[in-house]
C-alpha cells in the first residue's frame, strides 16, 4: 500500500471557550505537539499495526521538517525538502470537544507529481492500493491528479480518495473538480458532512448512492459518521457499522485512522463490511486513549447491521 499527500505538525491546546478575546492571554489544561496531517495520522496507525506501506509527502527546510523526517525515518528517505517553512496547524480544543484549526500555507502546497514519481517504488506497489489524501491542501499535486491517477492505473493500483474539507467550502467549481476525481476512484472515504455537501443531499444513503453512480463499476464508498460509526455502499448492498460507546478524549485525525484500518482490512481481502468494522474499531480505540492506542480489543467489537 501507499499513501500520498500531506504531512505536517499539529500544535493542540485546550480546553478553551469558543470565543477568544484579542489582546489577552489564557491558560489551558493541556497541550501537545504531534506529527499529523492525513499522511502522518494514517502512517502512525499503520506503523502501530505493522502494516507494510510506502508514504510520499514533503516537508519544509526547517526544524519542524527535520523532526517529521525523524519520526517517519523508515518512510521519509525519498521525501522532497522544499525551500520554505513546514506547514503547521494550531488546534484549539473547546469544552464541547470541537476543534478550531489555524493552518499555515507552508510546504504542503509544493508537492508535485514529479516528486511523487521519484518517491515511490512501483516495482513493489504494483497491483496494490494507493490512498490519496489532503486534496485541498496539496494544491499543486491536486492540479495534476489526472496524471497521478493515470500513473496509478498504469500500475494496476486501486485508488482510494479522502479529499478532506475544501478551505473555501463546496463551491460549484470545487464540486466539479472533486467529481472528476471521484469518477476514477475505487474507494471514496469521506466523512458524512463532506459526502452530503459534495452530492447535495442530507440523506446519507442517498449521498452514498449518488457517489456510487459517479464512480467506476464495483467501486466502494464509505461515509464516516463519527459516534454513529460508518456506512458504506458496495454494489447494491448498504452496510452500517455502529461505533462502540467510548469516551472521546481526542478526535483529531479519527477519519485518517479509520482509513488505515479499513484499507488494511481490504488489503487482506476481507469483506467490505469487515473492512468498515475494522476502521470503526481502530478509530474508536484511538480517540478514546491517551497516549493514543490503535489495538482492537474485543471490548470494542463493533456491531454490524
Amino acid at each position: 500500500m501507499a499513501i500520498i499527500g500531506n504531512v505536517n505538525v499539529d500544535v493542540i491546546v485546550g480546553d478553551h471557550p469558543p470565543v477568544l478575546q484579542p489582546g489577552t492571554e489564557s491558560m489551558v489544561a493541556h497541550g501537545d505537539v504531534r506529527p499529523a496531517g492525513c499522511v502522518g495520522n494514517t502512517a502512525l496507525a499503520w506503523m502501530a499495526m505493522d502494516v507494510p506501506f510506502q508514504a510520499i509527502a514533503n516537508t519544509g527546510d526547517d526544524m519542524f521538517g527535520d523532526w517529521l523526517r525523524g519520526v517517519f525515518h523508515a518512510h521519509s528517505r525519498a521525501w522532497p525538502r522544499e525551500t520554505c517553512p513546514t506547514t503547521f496547524s494550531v488546534g484549539i480544543a473547546h469544552p464541547d470537544s470541537e476543534r478550531t484549526f489555524l493552518t499555515t500555507h507552508g510546504h504542503v502546497e509544493c508537492l508535485s507529481l514529479d516528486e511523487v514519481k521519484r518517491g515511490l517504488d512501483f516495482t513493489v506497489l504494483r497491483d496494490g492500493v494507493a490512498l490519496v489524501v489532503g486534496s485541498f491542501l496539496t494544491t499543486r499535486l491536486a492540479a495534476e491528479y489526472a496524471g497521478l491517477f493515470d500513473l496509478l492505473a498504469d500500475q494496476n493500483m486501486e485508488i482510494a480518495l479522502d479529499t478532506g474539507w475544501p478551505i473555501g467550502g463546496w463551491t460549484a467549481d470545487v464540486q466539479t473538480q472533486a467529481m472528476s476525481w471521484v469518477a476514477r476512484c475505487d474507494h471514496l472515504l469521506l466523512n458524512e458532512v463532506e459526502l452530503s455537501s459534495l452530492f447535495g443531499t442530507a440523506d446519507t444513503d442517498e449521498a452514498l448512492k449518488c457517489a456510487a453512480q459517479a464512480m467506476p463499476k464495483d467501486a466502494r464508498v464509505v461515509a464516516k459518521r463519527g459516534p454513529l460509526g460508518a456506512s458504506g455502499l458496495s454494489g447494491d448492498r448498504f452496510v452500517h457499522v455502529s461505533a462502540p460507546a467510548v469516551t472521546a478524549i481526542d478526535t483529531v485525525g479519527a477519519g485518517d485512522v479509520f482509513n488505515a484500518g479499513y484499507l488494511a482490512s481490504c488489503a487482506k481481502g476481507e469483506p467490505f463490511e469487515d473492512a468498515i468494522a475494522a476502521g470503526v474499531a481502530i478509530a474508536s480505540r484511538a480517540i478514546s486513549t491517551h497516549p493514543r492506542e490503535y489495538g482492537v480489543g474485543s471490548a470494542l467489537g463493533p456491531r454490524k447491521t
